[in-house]
């Protein structure tokens, strides 16, 4: 029996296409995003300014970041049976996405998403909700699929037998088994994570055998219980060959193959909206290092770039640059 036979979803269409340059598996959703006069403390208050619903989810954030950058790039996600998965597959495809391994779940299973609560400055938090997106697994077709990628991409909001089964194929690559490279974000602190998410074990497992290794402060800290510049020290200490740590307005941190640590600083813009700031930075630093083999120092500051751009617009993805208009941007 197949996963999707056990599950009652509903397949996803035929597979033997070639796959895209860069398959990104996890989080597929929708944002609802409300502008509040402020982002309240605990047991405080705000007040809704403007309220809309977009689409969301790391993992189709970086594809669409890539694929607005001439990437060739395909999405392994889980939606649910309702309105929002229709709006979300439609956004992938007109954005130029593969979509043939989205798959529909039952019809009582509802959409993932975040609620986005976005304050004057561009500040933001964000809760999810939602059953599609742990309920994600993958198949053999899914495994054929992301084999014939050149880069795989997930995040540590996808479920843990998803990052599991990536880990383990990334660890046992070789000659009769081969498994492109895997580039992984721990996008969110531990405690988010708990009960739905990638398990601290399936992390500690994937240190050593991903080919970049991405995390915020915040989620940093979670893991490693470390500040920025001792997080990414003990990353290197653990096994880690490639890592960033971003740090908002600071800047990031880069780890490279030779085992040095390199700065990065962050770009002054008019800010419209933060979210989706860290996916676009991720994006930019594949394109940049890991599919355009550019040094270290050049290939975050076009993150960086790419990161800041895209924080002029309001949503995950409303200021998504092309490669060209970062371009522009580094040489004024």
């Amino acid at each position: 029996m197949t996963d999707s036979e056990e599950t009652g979803e509903t397949p996803p269409t035929d597979a033997s296409e070639p796959a895209p340059e860069v398959a990104a598996v996890g989080s597929a959703l929708v944002d609802r995003m409300y502008a509040l006069t402020n982002l309240p403390e605990p047991d405080g208050g705000a007040f809704v300014r403007d309220e809309e619903t977009a689409v969301g989810g790391v993992s189709a954030n970086v594809a669409s970041a890539l694929t607005r950058l001439g990437r060739d790039t395909g999405v392994v996600a889980r939606l649910g049976d309702d309105e929002a998965a229709d709006r979300v597959l439609a956004d992938l495809r007109n954005r130029g996405i593969d979509a043939r391994r989205v798959r529909r779940g039952n019809p009582d299973e509802q959409t993932s998403y975040s609620l986005v609560l976005r304050g004057p400055d561009g500040e933001r938090m964000i809760i999810a909700g939602g059953e599609s997106v742990p309920n994600l697994r993958l198949d053999a077709a899914d495994r054929d699929y992301l084999r014939n990628a050149d880069l795989v991409f997930t995040s540590a909001y996808a479920p843990d037998p998803v990052v599991s089964a990536l880990a383990d194929a990334a660890a046992n690559t070789g000659p009769d088994d081969d498994f492109p490279p895997l580039a992984f974000d721990l996008a969110g602190p531990l405690s988010e994570l708990q009960n739905r998410a990638t398990r601290p074990e399936t992390i500690d497992a994937l240190l050593p055998v991903c080919d970049l290794f991405v995390a915020n402060e915040v989620s940093a800290r979670s893991y490693l219980g470390e500040d920025p510049r001792e997080a990414i020290e003990l990353l290197r200490d653990r096994g880690v060959r490639r890592a960033a740590l971003t740090r908002g307005t600071d800047g990031a941190l880069l780890l490279t193959e030779k085992d040095e640590i390199i700065e990065i600083p962050a770009f002054e813009v008019e800010t419209a909206d933060t979210t989706g700031a860290g996916d676009a930075f991720t994006a930019g630093l594949l394109h940049g290092w890991l599919l355009g083999n550019r040094a270290p120092e050049d290939a975050g500051r076009f993150a960086a770039g790419t990161a800041a751009l895209n924080c002029t617009a309001e949503n995950a993805r409303g200021g998504l640059p092309t490669a060209e208009e970062v371009a522009q941007f580094l040489g004024s």
